[in-house]
């Protein structure tokens, strides 16, 4: 049961929608170590230099001694209160002889990178470092997330695009919040924003969000190959990896399909399961992702229908995927035992190590399967049979095997002809007298062709027509 304190948490959350803040990990700042080829912010002694040929935004937060400086052709400091730069005679204390250190290139940072970018529920959980793990499609900004650029950086960021634009609630830069597109686009074609966003598509902040408690698509399905070409797949040695819908890799751990009610709250449910199970200290190293997915269906595996929507759980763990399929069970247990009160009509799980929630000792999910798939297949053969029974459906001529063709084919090239049987009471030509022409073979009363046997009519005259009589 929840604690007091953790049903107020999930009060406040009810409301919102499934929105969610994503901030940028690099930076250009001055006094970051990663930016200097040596790995240290240069001091008095050593000599400055950015590559002249790239364009950078550096943002200074204090002021710092050097020996000598070698500016790009394109670029700007940002400074805060008190910095800058000034030129220390000599050699100063403590920074040795001095070297020549450069600014590392930023120029390929790609916005659809998802090891650039971390995801909370509110900004205070990004100051805090309590973080969210999702799939790779996700772990870029969706069309109704916050973007977040840390307040007091300066960045560069790629954001060529397979789409033309690239479209997110809101964006936020050195403090700074842009959530309508007049206003962002103001700003992307000042010096500053020219020098931070460059690519083929434009950042379009401004969307609406999600609307649904139950969930909205990501919106980046459209960019996976290019999120999946940033990201490198390790090797996994499960009996049974998973590929989750929206992930580049396969993992080893397990995954939940949700089917819910409209009175399902995806906000409240993740923080239902990190209140109720990730507290605990076995769970210690697992990460959940969980978000509404649209699932591929198809009839008897054969024909494909509309894809359903249902709310995917991700979880993955440090160690071998075993503390991730006790995870899934609990949160299917829970679910079983509280799924009308959260609006969730179904839930299952599958395991990398080969369990799922629909394994038993006597083999019941099995076995009620192979039935329904043998009542499905008796159904449609009924039904088939019907509409060919009423004219509703005309089945093609089939071919005759080749028996029956044998005969057919013996006709065609002068061979036997089945002549029948004889009928005892039709006359025979040694049974009554002779008569003259009856059986002449100058008048051809059986007429042998192709198409088979006739008699003629001796009372008809071939020759005589409506026209001649």
């Amino acid at each position: 049961m929840l604690k007091p304190s953790h049903a107020l948490c999930l009060l406040c959350v009810l409301g919102t929608a499934d929105a969610l803040y994503k901030q940028w990990i690099p930076d250009t700042n001055y006094e970051n170590h990663t930016n200097w080829d040596k790995g240290a912010v240069p001091c008095g002694s050593d000599v400055v230099q950015f590559l002249a040929q790239r364009k950078v935004s550096v943002f200074v937060e204090t002021s710092h001694a050097v020996k000598e400086m070698r500016l790009p052709i394109d670029g700007e400091f940002i400074l805060n209160t008190g910095a800058g730069f000034h030129v220390f005679p000599g050699q100063e204390p403590g920074c040795g002889a001095g070297v020549t250190t450069k600014f590392k290139d930023s120029e390929a940072l790609q916005w659809f990178n998802p090891a650039l970018w971390k995801a909370a529920v509110t900004q205070d959980d990004l100051e805090s470092g309590d973080s969210l793990f999702s799939v790779h499609e996700e772990s870029v900004p969706c069309q109704y997330d916050d973007v977040v650029f840390r307040s007091g950086s300066s960045f560069r960021v790629d954001t060529s695009s397979d789409q033309p634009s690239i479209p997110v609630k809101s964006v936020s830069v050195l403090g700074k919040r842009f959530n309508s597109a007049s206003e962002f686009t103001q700003y992307l074609s000042s010096r500053s924003g020219q020098l931070q966003f460059h690519g083929s598509a434009k950042v379009a902040a401004g969307s609406s969000g999600c609307q649904d408690p139950t969930g909205c698509d990501c919106g980046n399905s459209g960019n996976k190959k290019r999120i999946c070409r940033s990201v490198k797949c390790s090797s996994v040695t499960c009996k049974k990896p998973l590929s989750p819908i929206g992930h580049c890799c396969q993992v080893c751990g397990a995954t939940v399909a949700i089917t819910y009610g409209q009175t399902f709250n995806l906000q409240a449910y993740r923080e239902r399961i990190k209140h109720l199970f990730l507290v605990h200290a076995e769970y210690k190293s697992v990460q959940v992702g969980m978000s509404k997915v649209f699932k591929p269906q198809r009839l008897l595996g054969i024909v494909p229908l509309e894809a359903a929507a249902e709310i995917q759980v991700v979880i993955v763990d440090a160690a071998d995927g075993t503390q991730a399929e006790a995870l899934a069970r609990d949160i299917v247990e829970d679910a079983g035992s509280h799924g009308a009160s959260l609006g969730i009509a179904e839930a299952t799980f599958e395991a990398s190590s080969g369990g799922s929630s629909g394994q038993s000792g006597n083999n019941t999910g099995t076995v009620v399967g192979t039935v329904f798939g043998v009542l499905i297949v008796a159904a449609l053969i009924i039904v088939v049979t019907a509409l060919v029974h009423t004219g509703r459906v005309r089945m093609p001529p089939l071919p005759a095997p080749r028996f029956f063709r044998r005969n057919a084919d013996d006709s065609n090239l002068g061979g036997a002809i089945d002549q029948g049987f004889e009928n005892p009471m039709f006359d025979k030509p040694s049974l009554i007298p002779e008569m003259p022409g009856l059986y002449n073979t100058e008048i051809n009363s059986i007429s042998l062709t192709h198409t088979g046997m006739h008699f003629v009519n001796p009372a008809y005259d071939e020759n005589e027509t409506d026209f001649n009589v």
